[in-house]
């Protein structure tokens, strides 16, 4: 299949990227024999724009993606987080390429009102819609005119290439890693876990409480010594959410805490993430696991593996395809057991 994947691919970063969901689509698409495309609609409208300036360059990004459909032909395009482009380009693409099909995909959280607004706003031209919340919360988001799917977050083995459970010669006991303080009061958590642990342990906040933030290269040397990780959304406040840290975590095999109330104790092998339910449950726990070393490894290896396996980016972009397609699912999707084919909660 010809698979043209619209998001930003962060040309312009040079090198020093975040991890990204996006490429990990592409890379499963690519490793399941699918001839992949990108498209990156923030780097385009920037490239093609007076003095650089980006926002003078969205029309422009705009038509050049339509001359990219006309010379690829692609029999899926995917949408993801590329707000340059509008509706009005993806209906054009439908009527240039009738045998086209449109997925749009979402990895932000719904506790943010304008990404509500922003997926309702491509549903109603996508013919299937993925977000990375549980399916049992996206009803709101059915009657717009695309079906409606749940997604994880994927590791990619060339990604999350560490092994960290097989290891106890790691300098950083603990890791949080942020760079937004919007609709969140986490930070207030990890200070009072700083102050509470002390000198017991070595607890790095890249991106906190003046240190300095990690991308690219450092922030893979900072996962590579690294023992437990907490993986602290912004808000704790829907099914199957988490940001995109807990792949990070669990496909390096460092051992993450993460919260009761998302219930991915229902998605998640026993003993391999550990929960807490509030502050002083999760103090005990840190405590725990950093007194009992092969107890971190074992869990830590345990969600390794299923992250690896069951959760991989090659699974991940074949079960985009087969949905969106209405392809029977060729695999029995960890994520996916609660949906049918069309999208539909079992």
């Amino acid at each position: 299949m010809r698979v043209l994947n619209i998001a930003y691919q962060q040309l312009r970063r040079y090198g020093k990227t975040r991890v990204s969901w996006a490429q990990k689509l592409t890379f499963g698409l690519i490793k399941n024999d699918h001839y992949t495309q990108v498209f990156s609609d923030r780097d385009v409208a920037a490239f093609e724009a007076p003095l650089g300036i980006r926002d003078l360059g969205v029309k422009k990004a705009n038509r050049r993606l339509l001359e990219t459909v006309e010379a690829f032909e692609p029999d899926l395009v995917i949408a993801g987080h590329c707000d340059m482009i509008s509706n009005e380009t993806l209906k054009e693409i439908k009527q240039r390429q009738p045998h086209c099909v449109i997925a749009h995909c979402n990895n932000d959280p719904l506790f943010v009102p304008s990404n509500v607004e922003r997926i309702k706003y491509r549903a109603e031209v996508a013919d299937a819609v993925f977000v990375s919340t549980g399916r049992r919360e996206l009803n709101i988001f059915e009657g717009f005119g695309a079906r409606v799917y749940h997604m994880p977050n994927p590791v990619d083995p060339s990604i999350e290439n560490l092994d960290n459970s097989q290891r106890s010669d790691l300098s950083i006991d603990l890791l949080f890693c942020s760079n937004s303080n919007n609709f969140t009061k986490r930070l207030q958590m990890v200070k009072n876990l700083k102050d509470a642990l002390g000198d017991s342990l070595n607890f790095k906040t890249y991106g906190s409480f003046g240190e300095a933030p990690v991308w690219g290269r450092d922030y893979d040397r900072a996962l590579a010594q690294t023992k437990m990780g907490l993986n602290f959304n912004r808000q704790d406040t829907h099914y199957w959410y988490s940001s995109a840290r807990m792949a990070q975590l669990a496909g390096n095999g460092i051992l993450q805490f993460t919260s009761d109330k998302l219930n991915f104790d229902e998605l998640l092998p026993p003993e391999s993430v550990v929960y807490f339910n509030e502050e002083q449950d999760l103090l005990e726990k840190i405590r725990e696991f950093h007194g009992d070393d092969a107890k971190r490894r074992a869990w830590a290896a345990r969600a390794r593996d299923f992250f690896q396996t069951e959760m991989n980016s090659k699974l991940y972009a074949q079960y985009i395809v087969e949905a969106t397609t209405m392809q029977p699912f060729s695999h029995d999707y960890v994520w996916a057991r609660d949906i049918n084919l069309d999208g539909s909660l079992r």
